[in-house]
């Protein structure tokens, strides 16, 4: 039995259903000439998201990301240095003695996974030459951009421990599609460069495109593709990575004053739940009052976990 027909026939109530729904509308989205935008929080990187979606951009299932930088930079993280990550299956009982061993272990814990240190002073002494090569010819360039040019670099790609399949910034890159990392400097690079800047081995901050340059960058892709086609919106977690691209259709229509369609299409896997201004938790027809969503827009909430439910959608969007 396949996936698709293992969530057919079991995934039949509440969540479950949901899931499936969501799925099934993303194909009928898609079959129509849709596009679709990723909207990635949490920290999906680490949980190997790459994986499947990886797959999902190569084989033209996702057309833009919108993700924690974070997302982005934990993706390639891991495609340096995965062998040594360390899983802690009991995070739930670690002491504050057991998290300080593993800091002066040089092991930064995400839940039940530890990020060497090592890996990030690895991609950091790589950017910093770009950062401090653009500051020198007053050049400027997005974040996933420097990320992007390290990853082409082919000294780099001795280091790969992980098959660059797996590597959903790899796929990215090579597809052509835009990544946008709202918040940048809410980052472990974003503090790195901020440090960088501090003492004067960059010149300025200005070597790095600001998020409203991002934004316009965003409109740009948004005009260029919704006169043919539909653009979906698949939402994973909640925060700047999806309040960011949702707010290219108001912005469309109220600030420019231009016509353009909705976002044809709305899913979010959240673990928040509805309550007193809670965006992350909200409902999708509250987006209908901003402007970003229509009466008839096919929307979906599944609040479950997105290690478990994302990979399943992907699978079944694929045809596994």
């Amino acid at each position: 039995m396949s996936i698709s027909e293992f969530l057919d026939q079991q995934f039949r109530h509440f969540n479950a259903r949901e899931t499936v729904d969501a799925a099934r509308a993303w194909r009928t989205h898609l079959d129509r000439g849709g596009k679709m935008l990723l909207a990635m929080a949490g920290a999906m990187s680490t949980a190997e998201i790459g994986i499947s979606l990886a797959r999902m951009i190569r084989e033209d299932k996702v057309h833009a990301i919108s993700c924690t930088a974070a997302n982005l930079e934990e993706d390639v993280f891991n495609l340096l240095a995965h062998d040594e990550y360390r899983t802690v299956a009991h995070y739930r009982d670690l002491s504050p003695a057991d998290e300080a061993a593993l800091r002066d272990e040089g092991m930064n814990r995400v839940t039940d996974t530890c990020i060497p240190e090592t890996v990030i002073r690895h991609v950091e002494g790589r950017l910093t030459r770009y950062w401090v090569e653009a500051s020198e010819r007053e050049e400027a360039y997005f974040p996933s951009e420097y990320l992007f040019r390290a990853l082409a670099d082919d000294q780099l790609q001795q280091h790969f421990q992980i098959p660059a399949a797996e590597s959903w910034a790899i796929a990215a890159h090579e597809r052509g599609i835009p990544v946008f990392t709202p918040g940048w400097e809410d980052s472990t690079l974003g503090n790195i460069f901020t440090a960088r800047v501090i003492d004067g081995t960059v010149k300025s901050h200005r070597v790095i495109r600001t998020g409203t340059e991002q934004m316009e960058q965003l409109i740009a892709w948004y005009r260029e593709q919704q006169p043919d086609h539909p653009i979906g919106f698949f939402q994973i977690g909640g925060g700047i990575a999806g309040d960011f691209p949702i707010c290219c259709v108001p912005l469309i229509r109220q600030d420019l004053e231009e016509e353009c369609r909705s976002w044809s299409y709305f899913a979010q896997i959240s673990d928040s739940t509805t309550s007193y201004g809670s965006y992350s938790g909200a409902v999708p027809n509250e987006k209908i009052t901003w402007h970003k969503l229509d009466v008839g827009t096919p929307s979906f909430m599944i609040n479950s976990d997105a290690s478990i439910v994302a990979p399943l959608i992907f699978a079944y969007v694929l045809g596994d």
